[in-house]
């Protein structure tokens, strides 16, 4: 069990919430990146210390970060990166989560 994905995502969701906002002045792209990277960085942290809810956190980062971006994902390349990078993070928890929910 990795706790990588869940930092890397982390630190993409921030920074391109940050960026969002410099560029555009968007707060709901601020609010969404950094809400969603913390999750995504606070799940990560309960992975490496092998704390409870760490696998349902960044599962559950993944679903909203991925419902968030699917309906933009026509709209140009940085959601459909998001997206992309969303299902494969959540996949991969998801794999994690269902082998731990056998035992």
């Amino acid at each position: 069990m990795s706790a990588t994905p869940a930092y890397v995502m982390g630190a993409l969701c921030i920074v391109g919430g940050t960026a969002g906002f410099v560029r555009t002045r968007s707060v709901p792209s601020i609010v969404a990146g950094v809400s969603v990277g913390l999750l995504y960085l606070w799940s990560a942290n309960r992975i490496r210390d092998h704390g409870a809810n760490g696998v349902e956190g960044a599962l559950g980062a993944s679903a909203i970060l991925f419902l968030s971006s699917l309906p933009r994902v026509a709209k140009g390349p940085v959601p459909a990166i998001l997206a992309a990078t969303a299902a494969g993070a959540g996949v991969y928890y998801g794999n994690l989560f269902y082998n731990l929910s056998k035992y």
